[in-house]
């Protein structure tokens, strides 16, 4: 036993591959390895972000630096995040991509950890507004049967069987309000002044006060729906006491 031993490592190709054989088992396990976490750290982050925005997501970590290296100095360079497009939070129809960058976990009394820059691109299809509004807004949504966007002018119009009324969405506080430009049809039955604080409430309540100061930069009416830009930059991520929906992290 001991002279063929002997004779193996006194072989230069024997050597040889006995090193690739070990190296490729190095290998294999920190790939294993590699791809185990990353697939564990998506599932979490995604849990996250569905919390947050109560709909299905999938979540993806930059291929560089490895993610083992990323998770053993706690400092992600880049995510990227996609929802199934079926609602965010009471928003029916509404899909949103995440692009994150240069996180860093760092246990302190106020934070889990900071965000470098957070930037959400949202899409709300048309029907999808009708949806929500319908079931969201008191006397306005029982009016709404149809909604038809302009992006000529940057309108979007809430259709009645008794009236219609004409918005243009715009960026107010750090959120998206849908402010009232024509109301027609519909003076006896639901007057003016009742229908721009009714939309106000219904817009705050979907796109105010999300985490992290997360806040509207842009909206822009299309063909099929509205779009916007929310972000954040520098922000601190919230402690489970302050946020039950970032407790895995």
């Amino acid at each position: 036993m001991q002279a063929k031993i002997k004779k193996i490592f006194s072989d230069p190709l024997s050597l040889v591959l006995v090193a690739v054989i070990v190296v490729a088992l190095i290998f294999a396990g920190l790939l294993g390895g590699e791809l185990y976490a990353r697939n564990r750290a998506d599932t979490v982050v995604a849990q996250v972000v569905e919390c947050v925005v109560q709909d299905d997501a999938n979540a993806s970590f930059g291929v560089l630096p490895p993610f083992l290296l990323q998770h053993a100095t706690g400092h992600y360079t880049n995510i990227k995040i996609e929802t199934a497009g079926n609602q965010v939070r009471d928003a029916k129809g509404m899909k949103v991509n995440l692009d994150i960058n240069d996180v860093r976990l760092a246990d302190s009394p106020t934070s889990s950890g900071s965000i470098g820059s957070l930037v959400a691109n949202i899409s709300w299809s048309a029907d999808g507004i009708k949806q929500t509004i319908q079931g969201a807004i008191p006397l306005v949504g029982s009016f709404v049967t149809g909604v038809t966007t302009n992006p000529t002018d940057g309108t979007i119009e809430l259709e009645g069987a008794l009236g219609s009324i004409i918005a243009r969405p715009e960026v107010v506080d750090g959120g998206i309000s849908l402010q009232v430009q024509k109301l027609s049809g519909l003076g006896f039955t639901l007057p003016r002044e009742a229908v721009q604080p009714a939309l106000d409430a219904f817009t705050s309540q979907l796109t105010q006060d999300y985490p992290m100061d997360i806040q509207a930069d842009s909206v822009e009416v299309t063909n099929t729906g509205v779009v916007s830009q929310f972000s954040t930059k520098n922000a601190s991520i919230p402690k489970q006491t302050e946020d039950p929906c970032f407790a895995g992290l």
